[in-house]
Parts: C-alpha cells; structure tokens; sequence
C-alpha cells in the first residue's frame, strides 16, 4: 500500500475513546464468539489458513477513524494483512485493488 494520509476526527483520537474501545475488545477476546472464529484459521484479508494463535483481532474500521469494538467491526486478521492495512477501511482498500486493475 501507499502511504496515505488521513485526516483524523480529534473526537475518534481522544486517548480515552481509544482506551475504552481496546478494553472492550480486549473483553470481547475472552468470549466463545472470539475464540469460535480464530479457531477457524482464516484469515478476513488473504483467506489464508493460520493457526489460531498467529491471527490478530483487526478492527475493519480502525478506532482512529471512529470503529468501535463490536462484534460487527472485529475480524480475525494474520499479522502480515492487519500490519498493511494501518488506517485503511474496506471501502479503502477496495478502491486500492480497482486502482492497481487499472494499471
């Protein structure tokens, strides 16, 4: 990926927005739902297989852009995808990939 610039909402960056949001889920790491989807290996990005402990919870849209930790914004995400992603969203990084079919 490129490196992008996004403006930040101060609202979303507030450092207590983001404590509390990474202490949900943080809370949300501990429950069968969490545990039932790393168990499946899969990757949200690349699809690939990993074993559970390799994949990182990954917020589709980041705190810093205003995500929230729910069950509707956590993926399970390999490292390398959640590392390339940074600040990206899915719209992002759908636009990325029809950018780079253009080329």
């Amino acid at each position: 990926m490129s490196d992008e610039y996004f403006f930040l909402d101060p609202k979303n960056t507030d450092p207590k927005r983001i404590k509390r949001e990474r202490d949900k889920a943080r809370d949300l790491k501990k429950t069968t739902w969490w545990k039932e989807k790393i168990q499946k290996g899969i990757c949200h990005y690349c699809e690939k297989q990993f074993k559970a402990f390799e994949l990182t919870m990954d917020h589709l849209v980041p705190l810093a852009r205003g995500g929230e930790s729910s069950k509707n914004n956590l993926v399970p995400a390999c490292k390398e995808c959640n590392a390339k992603k940074k600040l990206s969203t899915p719209v992002d990084l759908l636009f990325q990939a029809l950018e780079h079919e253009k080329k």
